[in-house]
């Protein structure tokens, strides 16, 4: 299913689940999605609700990569090398870490944040049968407009927002009464040039599972974006379901 999903505005969110990925039937046959969408698009928030609705196990690229440097694995010494020296962690060691995690994950799963590159997706494709791609198609400006207004207080990593979650007295953290501070990654030219990096990243994944099950949502709030992702996996649950 290919183009974009639209769905009015005004659709208020169900408040109830039509269908799950957690009956026996469904165990037989697990769902396998990936979710992509640039930083600060909402992607996390959308991948937790699906979570959270279809039963399906949330693999994080990011996290997981995290808990293994944590750990101090051998993968994550190898990756903690690349990352101190400021250089992208290869694809090898990137793939050999998704491929054994998503091997180690009963049922459905969703994976977020990989693959990044052609090689990753041609290797997860060898290994795996993807039933669904999920692109968040969020308009720059509106990333931007939304990161560029975030303070953080550096003790506690507490976050706010000039214009949805603003703390009582600006520029002061609610509890301490410190200042905040706005992140570098935060800054309107650095968020910006993150931005471009992803469209570049991104453009050949996206030509490349064009045809292969991509669906694209378009919008700029997460509540109503997530009504047609909803809607979508509700539809291809229920296709799914063996007949009664």
């Amino acid at each position: 299913m290919l183009g974009s999903l639209r769905r009015s505005a005004h659709v208020a969110p169900r408040t109830t689940r039509m269908f799950s990925l957690t009956t026996a039937a469904q165990r037989e046959a697990p769902l396998a999605v990936l979710i992509m969408g640039p930083p600060g698009g909402g992607k996390g928030t959308i991948s937790n609700r699906i979570e959270r609705d279809y039963g399906l196990v949330h693999l994080s690229s990011g996290d997981l990569l995290r808990g293994q440097i944590r750990d101090a694995t051998e993968l994550g010494v190898k990756a903690k090398a690349f990352m101190d020296k400021g250089a992208l962690v290869p694809d090898h060691v990137m793939t050999n870490l998704m491929v054994d995690a998503i091997k180690a994950t009963p049922g459905s799963w969703l994976l977020d944040g990989f693959p990044r590159t052609l090689e990753q997706a041609k290797v997860m494709e060898d290994n795996f049968k993807i039933d669904a791609v999920i692109n968040l198609h969020i308009p720059f400006e509106t990333i931007i407009e939304r990161i560029k207004h975030r303070w953080v207080h550096p003790g506690s990593g507490r976050i706010y927002h000039s214009h949805f979650q603003p703390p009582k007295v600006a520029g002061v953290d609610d509890i301490t009464g410190e200042a905040l501070v706005q992140r570098d990654d935060d800054k309107e030219d650095a968020v910006a040039e993150r931005l471009l990096k992803y469209r570049t990243a991104t453009h050949p994944l996206v030509e490349f599972y064009n045809g292969k099950g991509l669906v694209t949502f378009a919008g700029t709030e997460s509540n109503e974006i997530y009504v047609r992702v909803q809607a979508f996996l509700d539809d291809f649950v229920k296709k799914r379901a063996p007949a009664s």
